[in-house]
């Protein structure tokens, strides 16, 4: 496993991290959770994410009993914050009010006394820039959380939070959290760009594209799979895109890879990602992603690769 420093700051993530979405706590039982934990440490993963909407808290409290035992400082967790937890007027947005009392709740479902990270899971037009960033002051003050960062902030809203974090504590976020993968990648017109220049780091989700880049959809939508249930990822089942795997494919093939690797391996390549965060289901698909990060691209492949992907930045 290889590390990165998140943007300038001197903390170091895996480039292969593990995230709890749409699993731990849902559709992972417990048991599996800790062996799929246990297997990604054993490959080098240092960072969990997770958040407090995942699962209404069940994905937190998953990762808190897969973790228990561990020693903590061995460890990168993130949490986030945002999403209505309840029917409570306050129990939602980016306020003060909001922050605190939302990081305690992650801290006793994760079995912490702290987050490395904690996420701005997204922009709060309620709430001003000015009181979100001293909220997270606050906590860091606190030492509940060493950085924190935000998620799915458009370059504009990112630029002003790194604005009013400098000029009223003299330190900004460290750390967006976007979509990226091969078959979206709006992030490299403004958000690669504004967060490079501001010294931030980049953790992706959905590298593989929700399935989409493991080739499992190239020919059927298999049944039960997510595919299948998913109306979000039903609407991505598009021919265009199916064709692009099917394409994309055969150059992993070639590679003697599989197309998730492949998938990973790009995202890698790019100095900006500190991080790509995979879901898996099973330590076979941990390991299995874990290859990712000793593969390379000769400049013929990558060209090859433009060509098939061409207009994925709109």
């Amino acid at each position: 496993m290889k590390y990165r420093k998140l943007g300038k700051a001197g903390i170091k993530v895996s480039e292969l991290s593990l995230g709890g979405w749409l699993t731990y706590g849902a559709t992972v039982d417990d048991g599996r959770t800790e062996k799929i934990v246990k297997t990604a440490i054993e490959h080098g993963v240092n960072f969990i994410d997770i958040a407090d909407i995942y699962a209404k808290g069940k994905s937190e409290l998953a990762i808190g009993k897969a973790i228990k035992g561990m020693t903590r400082s061995d460890l990168v967790i993130s949490s986030k914050v945002f999403w209505p937890m309840t029917e409570n007027i306050n129990d939602r947005g980016l306020s003060r009010k909001h922050i605190v009392e939302s990081v305690e709740k992650s801290l006793k479902r994760i079995g912490t006394d702290y987050l490395d990270l904690y996420f701005c899971h997204r922009f709060d037009p309620d709430t001003e820039v000015e009181e979100v960033v001293r909220a997270m002051d606050y906590l860091v003050n606190q030492g509940k959380i060493l950085y924190w960062g935000t998620s799915l902030w458009t370059a504009a809203q990112i630029e002003q939070a790194v604005g009013e974090a400098n000029k009223i504590l003299g330190y900004q976020p460290m750390v967006e959290q976007p979509r990226y993968n091969m078959l979206d990648r709006k992030i490299e017109e403004e958000i690669m760009p504004v967060c490079a220049r501001n010294g931030m780091g980049l953790v992706v989700w959905s590298p593989l594209a929700q399935g989409l880049l493991t080739g499992k959809y190239n020919d059927s939508v298999p049944e039960k799979s997510r595919g299948g249930s998913s109306e979000w990822l039903k609407n991505e089942l598009i021919p265009e895109k199916i064709e692009k795997c099917k394409q994309l494919t055969e150059i992993a093939n070639e590679l003697n890879i599989k197309l998730s690797q492949l998938a990973l391996a790009w995202i890698l390549r790019r100095p900006e990602v500190s991080s790509a965060i995979t879901g898996a289901t099973s330590p076979e698909q941990v390991a299995e992603n874990m290859v990712a990060g000793d593969v390379r691209f000769d400049s013929e492949t990558l060209e090859r690769i433009e060509n098939i992907l061409e207009n994925d930045r709109a």
